[in-house]
C-alpha cells in the first residue's frame, strides 16, 4: 500500500471511519449524524486517502472499536499507530491516557502533573482535543476540572465523552468531575 487508505464500518453507534498507512492507524473518525458527513470529515482531514479493504492492523482496531462501542473492554495494545508528525508532548499525553483504567477519569491538570509538566494543563487539553486515535487512545477519560466537555475532537463526530464513559461504566467515585456532571447536587429547597 502506498499513501493512506480508509474504510467505513458499522458499529452499535453508527458508521465509523478508520484511516491507516503502512505504519499503522493514522486516525479514527467516530460517526457523524449521516454517513456522508463522516466521509466528508475524513476527506477534509485526509484528502489523499483512498477507500480500501482494511489492513490486518486496521481490522484489529475496527474489531476493538466495535467491541468498545458495544460496551466490552477491548485490548488495543497490538494495534500499531502511525504517530509520525505528531508533537512529542502529544505522544506522551496519548501514552498516559492509555494507562487510565476503564471507567476512571483524570483531569488535564492531573495528566500534566503525572507527565512532570504541572503547568501544562492547557497543552494537555490541546493534545486531547487533537487526538486522532479516538477510542484506541481513550481521550474521553481526560476531562477539564470542574467542567464537562460534551464534544470530543474533530474526529469525535456526534458521540460525547459522557456517552463513551457511560458505555465504560464510569462510576461517580472514579472522578469528582464526572460525579458533579452526571449527578449534579440539587440546590437546597427553600423553606415554605
Amino acid at each position: 500500500m502506498v499513501g493512506r487508505a480508509y474504510a467505513i464500518f458499522d458499529t452499535a453507534l453508527g458508521r465509523c471511519g478508520i484511516i491507516w498507512s503502512s505504519s499503522g492507524v493514522v486516525a479514527v473518525q467516530l460517526p457523524e449524524a449521516r454517513e456522508i458527513d463522516t466521509r466528508r470529515r475524513i476527506f477534509q482531514v485526509h484528502p489523499e486517502a483512498r477507500e480500501q479493504r482494511p489492513s490486518e492492523n486496521a481490522e484489529l482496531a475496527i474489531e476493538g472499536i466495535k467491541g468498545l462501542l458495544r460496551g466490552s473492554d477491548p485490548d488495543f495494545s497490538d494495534v500499531s499507530l502511525d504517530a509520525g508528525g505528531l508533537p512529542g508532548f502529544n505522544r506522551r499525553v496519548y501514552e498516559f491516557a492509555c494507562t487510565i483504567p476503564r471507567g476512571e477519569t483524570r483531569t488535564y491538570h492531573e495528566v500534566a502533573k503525572a507527565l512532570g509538566a504541572s503547568g501544562a494543563a492547557h497543552s494537555v487539553a490541546q493534545a486531547i482535543a487533537n487526538n486522532p486515535f479516538m477510542l484506541i487512545v481513550p481521550c474521553h477519560r481526560v476531562l477539564e476540572a470542574g467542567n464537562y466537555t460534551g464534544r470530543l475532537s474533530p474526529y469525535g463526530g456526534v458521540i460525547s465523552k459522557r456517552r463513551l464513559l457511560a458505555l465504560e461504566g464510569a462510576h461517580p467515585v472514579a472522578s469528582k468531575t464526572l460525579f458533579e456532571v452526571l449527578l449534579p447536587v440539587a440546590p437546597p429547597r427553600a423553606a415554605t
